[in-house]
């Protein structure tokens, strides 16, 4: 089975709950973004990474806006499910923007990326990336693996959403971003059963086939 939920931020607490420890040998859950367990590279984190690689479900995640990108660029690029990922440890996954994965005979389009919204206070002490939202050829990636899927996918895991969507649960405070106009671009071309955006601290359905998420873990439909 596979599951989803919102962003952990590094908080070993949030798979400790009694919905993480329903989860069995064998499944999947998937992290919508801000995974925050690579942030500082040392001794300690790269143990906390082994337990999470060596849990008996596996653990995939697209990136957000609270990531330390230079420590993810160090992991190399392999292939699994059908797609281009950064195998962290063990069964700990790391889900690379603009691709389309084969996860237990679902297929699922993964775009992480996002803006923050302590952009200043992270840039101050040296803890924001211009990574955060996606390169020209990360969003070139995307079109062309939603084109050889004719953009039908089962489920959508971005960590972002579309400004359209943003606007919808009144978020819509700031100018749209370019990975929100992407998404924008994408919708109306996409069909999918669900789709499932973590950025916004938020565990809402929103009907008819989106739902923001944050401390909820739920099985794909």
């Amino acid at each position: 089975m596979v599951y989803v939920t919102g962003d952990l931020h590094g908080d070993l607490d949030r798979l400790s709950a009694r919905a993480a420890k329903a989860l069995k040998k064998g499944d999947t859950l998937v992290v919508c973004g801000d995974f925050g367990f690579l942030w500082e590279g040392g001794a300690a984190e790269q143990k906390t990474l082994q337990k999470l690689g060596s849990k008996k479900y596996r653990i995939l995640f697209v990136d957000g806006c609270h990531e330390n990108y230079e420590l993810l660029d160090r992991y190399p690029v392999s292939q699994m499910f059908g797609g281009q990922v950064q195998l962290i440890s063990g069964g700990l996954v790391h889900l690379l923007r603009g691709e389309v994965y084969t996860i237990e005979e679902k297929t699922i389009f993964a775009m992480g990326g996002g803006v923050c919204t302590d952009q200043a206070d992270r840039m101050a002490t040296g803890h924001w990336s211009p990574r955060e939202l996606p390169s020209g050829e990360e969003y070139a990636r995307a079109r062309e693996n939603l084109e050889k899927h004719s953009h039908i996918v089962d489920y959508v895991i971005t960590h972002d959403c579309s400004s359209a969507m943003r606007h919808f649960i009144g978020a819509d405070d700031a100018e749209s971003t370019e990975l929100q106009t992407f998404l924008d671009e994408v919708t109306p071309l996409l069909h999918f059963k669900k789709w499932f955006f973590g950025l916004y601290h938020l565990d809402k359905n929103l009907p008819p086939r989106h739902r923001a998420i944050f401390q909820d873990i739920v099985p794909l439909p």
